[in-house]
């Protein structure tokens, strides 16, 4: 009885141990597929409450706290005219995933030009897994996989990390994943380190920050179609601002600043040609 008992007592620790914890990945990937030799790399974050989970790049949440103080400035100022000019964007992904405990239900929300979504995405991963073990850092993993967005990934989970999550939308294993890869290995996650977060630390959903345009609900489905729209026509909401009166300014490559209206068409150009070359990107089956 006094050996379950400290078993129980160990388990809890491991447990609460891993709840609270920032856990930090380098994402590599490559967006089109004709250039496999410059693959990019940015630092996602894992923040895991007891609430839930929420996955995001640490570049663009610090570039979305400056940006967002800018727009407060300006809504208190009552202008129209937004400046983001002295704003630099380091990061270069821009969604963000919340999953939700204990359904894990995925929220997933991403800014297509100037309106944002939040895709409400009830897929699961069938995973399968394997016999196979290896030792990642500190850490013994064994391997599982899965399709997923017409991808097939690798995972590599760790049961000393008793919690069933991973990067990206990805949860569902015994363990936290702390390798993942899809079959064509452009787009891969790999567990760099962990940090404790302050006691009583809860993260912000994605949904209550400000700002001007209404946050969009949509199913996975719909939003396959809310893509599609958006790679033939990438500058029609920023359109549909401009005829409200609002001001959009950016740097051009010169260091001016600039109306965002006087660049359109060579804007609209240089976005469409951005788009065709990605072809490769994480969730494939949006493309198809």
């Amino acid at each position: 009885m006094k050996k379950l008992i400290v078993v129980f007592i160990l388990l809890l620790s491991m447990i609460m141990n891993a709840q609270n914890q920032r856990f930090i990945y380098e994402y590599k990937y490559v967006l089109d597929s004709t250039a496999k030799d410059k693959p990019e790399t940015e630092i996602m974050l894992l923040d895991v409450v007891p609430k839930g989970s929420k996955f995001y790049s640490k570049d663009s949440f610090e570039t979305d706290s400056l940006m967002a103080a800018a727009m407060e400035k300006q809504l208190q100022a009552e202008s129209s005219e937004i400046d983001f000019s002295k704003i630099k964007n380091k990061g270069k992904v821009y969604y963000s995933v919340e999953k939700m405990y204990p359904d894990y239900s995925v929220n997933f929300f991403n800014n297509l030009a100037a309106d944002e979504y939040m895709v409400q995405d009830s897929r699961r991963q069938e995973w399968k897994i394997l016999l196979d073990k290896e030792k990642i850092g500190i850490f013994t993993t064994q391997k599982a996989i899965c399709d997923f967005a017409g991808r097939k990934w690798t995972a590599w989970f760790t049961i000393d990390l008793p919690i069933q999550d991973g990067p990206y939308k990805f949860y569902g294993l015994p363990g936290l994943i702390v390798k993942l890869e899809d079959a064509t290995k452009t787009h891969s996650f790999e567990l760099k380190g962990s940090k404790k977060l302050p006691v009583g630390y809860e993260w912000q959903s994605t949904k209550e920050k400000e700002r001007f345009n209404q946050l969009v609900t949509l199913s996975e489905v719909k939003y396959k179609k809310t893509f599609k729209d958006y790679l033939e026509d990438p500058m029609k909401s920023e359109r549909q601002m401009m005829a409200q009166g609002i001001v959009l300014k950016e740097i051009d490559e010169s260091g001016k600043l600039t109306d965002r209206k006087d660049i359109k068409n060579d804007r609209e150009k240089k976005m469409k040609n951005d788009l065709k070359k990605q072809n490769n990107i994480l969730e494939l089956d949006l493309l198809q």
